[in-house]
């Protein structure tokens, strides 16, 4: 547990949560934080707001089908998604918005999925205010720990700073339902994989379902109430960072009670070069989560 963003006066107190922070992205790949500015209350109805979007019948939902748009905004349903090829579909329904683009940004014309338009539902009515509102709020504590996450590193604090002037930041409600009587050992609420990106910071309702691949190959169940957030890293920082952040396996097997999550999945602008320091290469942030994107959606594309 993280409880303190701010690590830029290193006393002894800071420098204990240094060490913990260090730790905890280079050896585990998780955290959790506290202290971050959003309260409980507000994480709280955040999430009932996804579960009664989520609730509604499928003919209120399907007036916001993703499969509409070929991007990643609006309602997924469940088993539209494939993390891992090995396990069947993930036993889940989705809902995503992300970046909008304001007037004039220079990738507006150039028809980018990452950046596509946001799809909204009528029902619930407070729903597009609430989740927007939150995004808001939540890329502000992610853009504050990658800042802790720098100074970690021995950086500069704002180092990162400029690589998410636009960033591709994906903000995802997640409803995992009662884990049905036919599971087997191939579905999930979600398969195991490594997330693609950069830095997730994941709210949940409390309710257990989480699981964390430990460096002894373990699976280690993680939860955390509303208002402690749950952090981990994607692929595209650990070889930015070349491996000094370690992206960690994990998924969601599903219990006996419904769980909702909220994931912030932040990521930096799309021409960012997030190739390794003094690699010589160049790799596209964009054309990463683009790839990674398309070979989750690949397999039922084509069943």
């Amino acid at each position: 547990m993280i409880d303190d963003l701010n690590l830029k006066k290193l006393d002894d107190r800071e420098a204990s949560e240094l060490a913990k922070l260090l730790h905890a992205v280079g050896e585990v790949g998780f955290l959790t934080v506290s202290n971050t500015g959003l309260d409980a209350d507000q994480v709280r109805n955040v999430i009932e707001t996804y579960r009664e979007f989520f609730h509604l019948p499928d003919r209120h939902k399907k007036t916001v089908d993703m499969a509409m748009t070929g991007s990643n905004r609006g309602w997924g349903a469940s088993q539209s998604e494939q993390v891992d090829p090995m396990a069947n579909p993930d036993f889940k329904e989705v809902f995503d918005c992300g970046y909008e683009l304001p007037a004039g940004n220079a990738y507006a014309d150039k028809g980018l999925s990452v950046y596509a338009p946001n799809l909204w539902p009528e029902k619930p009515q407070e729903f597009q205010g609430v989740i927007r509102a939150y995004y808001s709020e939540a890329c502000s504590v992610a853009m504050r720990v990658l800042r802790s996450i720098a100074v970690a590193l021995g950086r500069d604090e704002t180092s990162f700073d400029r690589a998410f002037d636009t960033p591709m930041a994906l903000l995802r409600g997640n409803f995992y339902p009662e884990r049905p009587a036919w599971a087997g050992d191939r579905d999930f609420g979600i398969g195991a994989h490594t997330d693609y990106g950069c830095l997730t910071l994941l709210a949940t309702d409390g309710v257990s379902g989480l699981e964390v691949r430990m460096p002894d190959g373990s699976w280690q169940p993680v939860s955390a109430a509303p208002g402690t957030f749950i952090i981990n890293f994607g692929e595209m920082l650990e070889f930015w960072t070349a491996g000094k952040v370690k992206a960690t396996e994990h998924r969601v097997v599903g219990g006996t009670q419904e769980r909702v999550s909220v994931p912030l999945f932040f990521n930096p602008s799309y021409e960012t070069n997030v190739a390794p320091p003094k690699s010589g290469e160049t790799i596209s942030a964009g054309d990463h989560l683009t790839r990674r994107y398309n070979e989750t959606y690949v397999h039922l594309k084509a069943s």
